[in-house]
């Protein structure tokens, strides 16, 4: 007899194309890309393949170490990577998962991108300098002169990784350095200073408290220059090959996200130049950080469906009480409830890059879209994300809980996008700032609303107390986070409505727009299409 004989364990999740998403596919041809489907295919079965999880995994257990010195005394300043690190930024660059749709010229460009950033998921900590590279190029055009050296380097989709002039590179990664430890989301609170130079250089002294991915090319960054707060691009090495005087203090120690490098960094009259005018360094960068909002928005999609996929998997497989976990009601409605979720943020998701991508394209209608349903959907799908890794990571049981399983990675990841490039509160004020200073956002979102008035009842009269909110004049910060919860659900209802499955649709009005729900996910009500619903959140291993 054997002590030790291994059953009812649930096979890996591992040899499956990550990109066989029904939602993300329709979203794909929806928004105009469908012409990236085979390339989007094959990073899928890339990032659903033993490598890419191994990768993954070596890259959290074996996080940056920082180097400030040399063994002669020297400063250098650099973070050591394991290769895996590596091996996962490669993969990105070379697909084209930073700013490579800036020098794409077939519409649908920044959608392709979208969903290849959505589907490659083995680590998330190699997202932040992707996004940051993404989000980069619009800022840099301020700078027209400065674009034009950058931008083709910025593009390209080669990884050189190394600590080298950024100009004699094959190409480049762009960081942000904004955030200083008396200001936080308060940025015009910063503190460093930009002296100019005869030269028309600048020379940066000051403290930044947040930098993530500080062994990038070049950085943004925020600086007081005689103007008022402005833009520079910071090189980590100047175009003679000498080091940029920034120096790493120390890196965060962080709650996830560990295989990404943040650090405190010094700049110590630091040579910079300026991107835009003087004092108008927000107005600048802000083009960067509504892309890394969106690459939030897009994050937190693509984390719930790890989520949703890892526990439709373990039920599919698990036993309990004479019949596996699926087939169990309750269990049923968890995963349904959860496969909603998901599905409503990457319609969203999708929707938002279809706009981006219009709206790179001069489309005005769009570009208004876009200002309000970006700060909604950054603000929501974020926000919803840490609860449903929570109720994913409980699907698995114990086994969830065990760092081999991943979910305390995907947990510990939750809370971050919701943080970045503004906290909920940040996201929900800017909402309002939108409401009040531009009347077009509105027309725009109710136009994305109403399409779909007459299809679903409830979604109608979601949009009457929408408006009726809206037209309440009281109180209205205080009520800012109730006022964007009511317009990203009525926004994912009426896509959902639109385009989604008709079962997730139907869920979707009955518990989060009609109200039959309860505080937790499982509580969907009586009449929802469950088998339909979790059969679009299963993974086809093999």
């Amino acid at each position: 007899m054997t002590t030790h004989e291994v059953l009812n364990q649930v096979p890996p999740l591992v040899g499956h194309d990550a990109a066989d998403d029904p939602a993300l596919l329709d979203g794909l041809d929806r928004e105009g890309a469908g012409w990236a489907a085979a390339e989007l295919h094959e990073l899928g079965r890339l990032g659903g393949g033993e490598w890419a999880v191994e990768q993954g995994r070596l890259a959290n257990e074996h996080p940056p170490v920082l180097r400030t010195h040399d063994r002669h005394g020297n400063r250098v300043d650099e973070v050591e990577f394991h290769p895996a690190w590596h091996e996962l930024m490669r993969t990105a660059v070379t697909h084209g998962l930073h700013a490579a749709p800036w020098a794409d010229e077939r519409p649908g460009a920044h959608v392709a991108r979208a969903a290849k950033f959505y589907t490659w998921r083995p680590d998330a900590g190699h997202g932040c300098p992707i996004s940051m590279t993404y989000a980069a190029v619009p800022a840099l055009r301020h700078a027209p002169e400065l674009a034009a050296r950058y931008e083709p380097l910025l593009t390209a989709t080669s990884y050189d990784f190394g600590l080298r002039a950024p100009l004699a590179k094959r190409g480049l990664l762009a960081g942000m350095s904004m955030t200083e430890k008396q200001g936080g989301s308060d940025v015009r609170a910063n503190t460093t200073t930009a002296r100019p130079e005869p030269d028309g250089t600048y020379r940066l002294l000051g403290h930044k408290w947040f930098t993530s991915a500080p062994m990038c090319d070049v950085f943004l960054t925020l600086a007081q220059a005689p103007g008022g707060l402005t833009c520079f691009l910071v090189p980590r090495v100047l175009p003679d090959g000498t080091r940029n005087p920034m120096r790493l203090m120390r890196l965060k120690d962080k709650l996830g996200n560990r295989s990404n490098a943040s650090a405190e960094i010094e700049y110590e009259h630091a040579v910079a130049w300026r991107v835009g005018d003087e004092g108008r360094g927000v107005r600048t960068i802000i083009d960067m950080v509504n892309l890394t909002r969106l690459d939030c928005v897009i994050g937190a999609a693509a984390g719930m469906r790890q989520g949703v996929t890892t526990a439709a998997h373990h039920a599919t497989h698990r036993r309990a009480f004479g019949r596996y976990l699926v087939e169990a009601p309750l269990m049923r409605n968890v995963l349904a409830d959860l496969a909603v979720e998901s599905e409503a943020a990457t319609v969203l998701m999708m929707r938002l890059a279809g706009a981006t991508d219009r709206s790179a394209r001069g489309d005005a209608a769009e570009t208004a879209f876009k200002r309000l349903a970006l700060a909604v959907g950054k603000y929501w799908v974020c926000k919803r994300w840490p609860g449903h890794a929570a109720e994913a990571l409980e699907c698995l049981g114990g086994n969830g809980y065990v760092e081999e399983s991943g979910m305390p990675r995907l947990f510990r990841e939750s809370p971050l996008n919701s943080i970045w490039e503004g906290s909920g509160n940040v996201a929900a004020l800017d909402v309002l700032r939108a409401l009040a200073r531009e009347p077009e956002v509105m027309a725009a979102f109710q136009a994305e609303a109403t399409a779909a008035a007459g299809a679903d009842a409830r979604l109608d009269a979601a949009v009457r107390r929408v408006r009726a909110e809206l037209a309440d004049p009281d109180d209205v910060e205080l009520r800012a986070r109730r006022v964007v919860e009511r317009l990203a659900l009525v926004l994912q209802g009426a896509l959902l409505v639109r385009h989604g499955h008709p079962a997730v649709a139907d869920a979707f009005c009955a518990s989060r727009l009609d109200g039959d729900h309860g505080q937790a996910y499982g509580t969907l009500p009586r009449g929802v299409d469950f088998a339909a619903i979790i059969a679009r959140a299963v993974p086809k291993v093999g």
